[in-house]
């Protein structure tokens, strides 16, 4: 093309640009929203968001008819103590007591280096945890989570409530208590539910004498062998009765409950599971190593799914 020809083009286009009618498409005063990017919240509910925790489920592939791994607290009576978690302006204290599965400090203790990673381990002293050692945090006055643990060994909700045991909670100044039992009273051969039912009324009644604002998690057993004459070591058959105690008591009283027994498999599959993968110690009652380290992932995949849920209805 020649040059005359070319600045010719160039200035006809410029004419048509300038002309009405021949530009490009003139944008709209309210351009259309984006279906596909997230709305924008304001600065109080951005704050909510941002208190998410990420969490991913431990369940082994192993393990066969599992259940949905959450809390039940249909009363909601954490709430107050998860908008204490949310705020953290001061040391939130944990205290998890039970039977020898806490009394090992393993499965506890790995609930407590969960939250510390999720929330940030200032308000305690870098002091490991071992069998030989107190599950006792020592704090340092900072913000932060605060877990202690107490467990003793062959305890039931009837023999654990001494007043020592309760003075000894009251003086760590809890805002949540974790009591695990159920193993124990499943193992008494003349189990009874009246009795069981009285145990864990009296314990909860005096914890809230001593401790007015604390709330409560109960956590159900894992699941046990026991010995049976010439057959050798049969599953527990007891085990299933306390459970349903366990979740009648909490469900009639409010308080929430954490069912490891169903969740791992229930009466079907929760010892066959624990057993296919090797993570019993030879009594069948007590947990390896890497048993009491996944029941302890499993109680804060569903502490913190109960925790999200809590912060995603405050956005409602």
């Amino acid at each position: 093309m020649k040059l005359k020809q070319l600045v010719f083009y160039i200035a006809c286009l410029t004419v048509l640009v300038a002309m009405p009618g021949y530009a490009q498409d003139v944008l709209p005063e309210c351009p259309k929203p984006d279906k596909h990017s997230s709305p924008v919240y304001p600065s109080h509910e951005m704050k909510q968001l941002m208190q998410f925790v990420s969490v991913d489920s431990p369940m082994p592939a192993v393990f066969r008819n599992t259940t949905e791994n959450e809390l039940t607290d249909p009363a909601g009576s954490l709430h107050p103590f998860w908008e204490k978690l949310g705020a953290l302006d001061r040391p939130l204290r944990i205290v998890h007591i039970g039977d020898s599965h806490v009394r090992g400090h393993v499965f506890p203790y790995v609930m407590r280096c969960c939250l510390e990673d999720d929330f940030g381990s200032k308000a305690v002293e870098n002091i490991p945890v071992t069998y030989q050692t107190s599950g006792i945090a020592r704090e340092t006055g900072s913000n932060g989570v605060v877990y202690h643990i107490l467990g003793v060994n062959g305890a039931t909700c009837q023999s654990f409530s001494t007043p020592e045991n309760i003075r000894q909670i009251a003086d760590l100044h809890p805002d949540l208590v974790i009591l695990s039992f159920g193993t124990n009273e499943a193992h008494g051969r003349r189990y009874n539910a009246s009795e069981h039912t009285a145990a864990m009324n009296y314990l909860i009644e005096e914890l809230k004498v001593s401790c007015p604002d604390v709330a409560f998690l109960m956590t159900t057993p894992p699941g046990a062998y026991v010995r049976n004459g010439r057959r050798g070591k049969i599953i527990n058959p007891r085990t299933p009765l306390v459970v349903e105690n366990e979740l009648k008591f909490a469900r009639e009283h409010g308080i929430a409950i954490w069912d490891m027994y169903d969740i791992v498999g229930g009466k079907q599959r929760a010892c066959l599971n624990w057993n296919a993968a090797k993570m019993y110690q030879r009594d069948k009652i007590h947990f390896t190593h890497e048993g009491y380290t996944l029941q302890g992932l499993l109680l804060h995949e569903a502490f913190i799914k109960a925790y999200n849920h809590y912060v995603a209805t405050r956005l409602d």
